[in-house]
């Protein structure tokens, strides 16, 4: 095994309640179980031996290796090839249940061998609770079962009976080494199963086939629901799969990464524990869902967002906590394990997540953005989460005007940043269209009101006449890439000149070769130590600004540039390095999702720029009812309403 596999060079497998990291060498060194948020079971990719691995590699002085996926599916093959022959090891989750939290996972990895004969050696290492657990490991004639007092683990060997392949069994201090020799045509494998119902046990390998064909069915299935097919289809589907991946089927949310503490500067601290659900995600997830035709997945976050809204108390409290726990509790005290050296030395190590306690003005308008599509789209706002929303609003009508910890989650101290005001903005005016559509009772006069002092205030204070565009916060010069989505939300037209001028501005300072900065710490500081990567999702956002500002060729070379960043099965990270390494958490939901916005965007643009364009065929519109309508003005026709586009985080 190598001693660092890179970010980049690992797949996602998982069953909709957890998932696994699988390196190109055939090593799991990230699983968390029974959940995202749970504590690791395997998770060397944080350092050493001493995080716990499951490594199968063939018994020979020098090979190549191979990772893809199967067509259309979350199954992962990892081809070896060496001198005396070829093997694979097909990993994949069989879906968990989509409704009932269990403890009960299974991760198959099946062992295959295509020409002449290979051998592989197996280690599994597990170190439950993130390495702080010592575990027992009890030998049976199926298998082994692993135990600690708060994890129980069997992995059951795929044998046929009176054609044993596998030899060289020992135990180690708690880990298990063997070797299975195979020749062309033969399938062996292992199956991990976490609290299991029975005592290890000899599982045939036409019973594993049978798991595969289920688990390939499965995705098939869920894919031919896509109904995206506009350009980059396979980069979108792949993405969507990534996503799904992502979503915890029980409750509907989607956490931001199935990792912690992949660092956004390799040697420095900016190490976060991403397990969790962001309200931020909530705009971007329901358009990219929605716009793909996944409408369950959408209904399920949008009433698990809806829980969140309805748990407002009153005085005293935020009404919506920055993140939550897959299953909405949002108990996240972070802490430190100082047991843990970190991915490449990359320390410290971190569970939970301090900013979950921070003000972020932004997320209201995520979730009221995110509730006002769903309400458009068919997706009705009950009585209950209405009479929540009224609570909310006023929240915002009386807190918009005060310091916050921002988009990006600073830690240097609270500032009035612009990209707070814009989302505030956007919460008042989706709750006035909201009550406007449906006759809703409301304060509409009075969230009008701040609605257009927030507007102005925008105007005229995060306006800088020297640099000649908005800045990062009221009264400065520092630029933002957050307010990429300025013109894709509403607030400004995408041709206005203060707009088209922001965005020279932003090109100039946080624009690096098409890729984008989130802002400049040196300019800005933010509290925290060291530099960070490009932003992958503020690239994406790039992309739709230009396209929005009529620069098709622009966007689509920077889209195609991007594109090229992704990891061998097109999966991202958070930021990208210098050297094109990825950093930051992977996958990353937000990459994703802006990946798939961007895609729906520029498409549409670039349809829409065809000679011949059909006009039955438009840029789909954002709003059911443009502005000046609401406002009982002239209606707002196509040509001048803005694009369908959403709303982020971090």
């Amino acid at each position: 095994m190598s001693e660092h596999p890179l970010i980049e060079d690992h797949g996602l497998i998982g069953d909709l309640q957890t998932a696994a990291l699988v390196s190109t060498e055939g090593t799991i060194d990230w699983f968390c179980s029974p959940r995202f948020d749970s504590p690791s079971i395997f998770g060397a990719l944080l350092g050493g031996e001493n995080g716990g691995h499951w490594t199968i590699a063939p018994q020979a002085p020098t090979y190549a290796t191979k990772q893809l996926y199967y067509p259309d599916t979350c199954v992962l093959l990892t081809r070896f090839m060496t001198e005396q022959g070829v093997g694979s090891v097909v990993d994949f989750m069989p879906p968990a249940s989509p409704r009932d939290p269990t403890d009960n996972h299974r991760l198959v990895r099946m062992l295959r061998c295509t020409r002449g004969e290979i051998s592989f050696d197996i280690e599994i290492a597990p170190r439950f609770d993130n390495a702080r657990q010592p575990n027992e490991v009890t030998p049976c004639a199926g298998g082994w079962h692993f135990s600690s007092p708060d994890t129980d683990m069997t992995v059951h060997v795929v044998d046929a009976p009176g054609d044993e392949c596998a030899g060289g069994r020992r135990v180690r201090a708690g880990d298990v080494c063997m070797r299975v020799g195979l020749r062309a045509g033969m399938t062996r494998g292992l199956v991990l199963e976490t609290f299991a119902d029975g005592p290890p046990r000899i599982v045939p390998p036409e019973e594993c086939e049978r798991l595969l064909d289920d688990t390939i069915a499965f995705w098939h299935t869920w894919l031919a629901r896509s109904r995206y097919t506009g350009r980059w289809r396979e980069m979108v589907n792949r993405s969507a799969m990534t996503l799904k991946l992502m979503t915890y089927a029980p409750s509907g949310a989607m956490v931001a990464a199935p990792t912690t503490s992949l660092p956004e500067q390799v040697g420095g601290g900016r190490n976060w524990d991403y397990r969790y659900a962001w309200v931020r995600d909530a705009s971007l997830s329901l358009h990219a869902l929605l716009g793909l035709g996944f409408t369950e997945e959408a209904v399920a976050f949008t009433e698990w967002l809806g829980d969140r809204v309805q748990e407002y108390t009153g005085p005293g409290e935020h009404p919506l906590k920055v993140m939550y726990r897959v299953d909405g509790s949002s108990e996240l005290a972070e802490q430190t394990l100082d047991h843990r050296q970190g991915y490449r030395g990359s320390a410290p190590v971190r569970v939970g997540n301090g900013a979950a306690g921070q003000l972020q003005l932004d997320i209201y308008g995520s979730a009221l953005e995110c509730l006002h599509f769903a309400d458009q789209r068919g997706l009705p706002t009950t009585c209950r989460i209405w009479q929540a929303l009224i609570d909310t609003v006023d929240w915002v009508c009386e807190n918009w005007d005060q310091p916050e910890a921002g988009i990006w989650e600073t830690r240097g101290g609270d500032k009035d940043f612009t990209y707070g005001r814009l989302m505030s903005w956007i919460a008042l005016d989706r709750a006035i269209r909201m009550a406007a559509r449906s006759g809703r009772p409301a304060e509409v006069q009075r969230w009008t009101k701040e609605r257009d002092a927030i507007y102005w205030q925008i105007l005229r204070r995060g306006w800088s006449p020297r640099r000649a565009a908005f800045t990062q916060y009221l009264g400065s010069d520092v630029l933002d890439s957050a307010l990429l989505r300025m013109p894709a939300v509403g607030f400004i037209p995408p041709q206005d000149q203060r707009w088209l001028s922001t965005l020279d501005a932003i090109e100039k300072d946080l624009v690096s070769d098409g890729l984008v900065y989130r802002y400049d710490p040196s300019a800005s500081p933010d509290g925290l130590l060291g530099l960070e990567g490009t932003f992958s999702a503020c690239t994406f956002w790039y992309v739709e600004a230009l396209a929005r500002a009529g620069r098709l060729r622009e966007g689509r070379l920077v889209f195609e540039k991007m594109l090229t960043y992704a990891n061998h099965l097109g999966l991202y990270s958070e930021e990208i390095g210098l050297t094109g390494e990825q950093l930051g958490n992977f996958p990353q939901a937000l990459t994703h999702l802006a990946l798939v916005t961007a895609a729906l965007s520029l498409d549409a643009h670039l349809d829409a720029a065809r000679p011949g364009y059909p006009p039955t065929s438009p840029v789909p519109l954002l709003y059911a009812q443009p502005m000046a309508a609401v406002a009982g003005g002239p209606p707002v026709t196509p040509a001048t309403a803005y694009p369908s586009d959403h709303v982020i985080r971090r």
